[in-house]
């Protein structure tokens, strides 16, 4: 075993890794659309495969939800199994009124609550978190290819799911509007919880990071998916993201 948290050997992760928040969406992602598949790993049932899609090798690997988790997973990936291209392919709160359930969302940046930007400056600088030009240009090329409405803008990244955002007489507020109300004015479409870490991550190892995301709920229009509709629909964001990720 070649790190704590992932029972894979040196060789059996491919440079291309997509990931997945939930382990079910990993193994179905697997099964569905790679051909020759091993699994190399089920630690703490944060399961991991190879396979091929199209003859090119790619892993899909689970990382659980949150920064703190998935960055102990990308940052093994990357270091430790030298991946390349990683694509983080998971669900996201719609915040705009032009977002709709099952909408397909291209991250181009990223803003964040979370420490992890200031911890790793210091507080010196707010380092841009942005996508790999090379993947997202790609991604939003192979959208229109395969006919998948797909939208592309900036997204955040929170540390809590529950939060009081939108309370108006909490500590959040400005000029009378909720902060998300402010960031929506700003051009924030969704909420997540996972790609400040990715794009903050792949800068720092000069590697290719992408967060693509299917809207399961919607923040303002309070609407939502089931829990198995997440694990085992949401197809549209795995087939731009395979089809971006095995491209040269």
């Amino acid at each position: 075993m070649a790190s704590p948290h992932n029972s894979a050997e040196i060789g059996d992760i491919a440079e291309r890794v997509l990931l997945p928040g939930d382990p079910v969406r990993a193994k179905v992602i697997a099964k569905n659309f790679l051909s020759d598949v091993k699994q190399y790993t089920e630690v703490r049932n944060m399961y991991g495969f190879t396979g091929k899609y199209k003859g090119v090798p790619v892993s899909i690997q689970a990382t659980g939800m949150g920064i703190p988790s998935f960055s102990i997973y990308v940052h093994e990936l990357i270091h430790v199994y030298g991946a390349k291209k990683l694509i983080r392919i998971g669900t996201c709160g719609g915040m705009h009124k032009d977002l709709n359930l099952r909408d397909v969302l291209i991250a181009q940046g990223v803003s964040t609550d979370s420490s992890i930007v200031e911890k790793t400056f210091g507080g010196a600088i707010n380092f841009s978190l942005l996508a790999d030009f090379d993947l997202l240009s790609k991604a939003v090329t192979n959208a229109k290819k395969l006919k998948i409405p797909a939208k592309v803008g900036n997204v955040i990244c929170t540390d809590r799911f529950y939060n009081d955002y939108n309370d108006k007489d909490g500590v959040f507020s400005a000029n009378g509007q909720t902060l998300n109300e402010k960031m929506i004015q700003h051009g924030i479409l969704a909420v997540e919880m996972e790609s400040a870490a990715l794009y903050l991550l792949a800068a720092e190892a000069q590697v290719q990071g992408l967060a693509i995301f299917t809207v399961s709920d919607h923040v303002v229009k309070k609407e939502y998916t089931t829990a198995e509709e997440r694990e085992k629909d949401f197809n549209d964001m795995v087939k731009i993201a395979l089809e971006t990720v095995i491209q040269e």
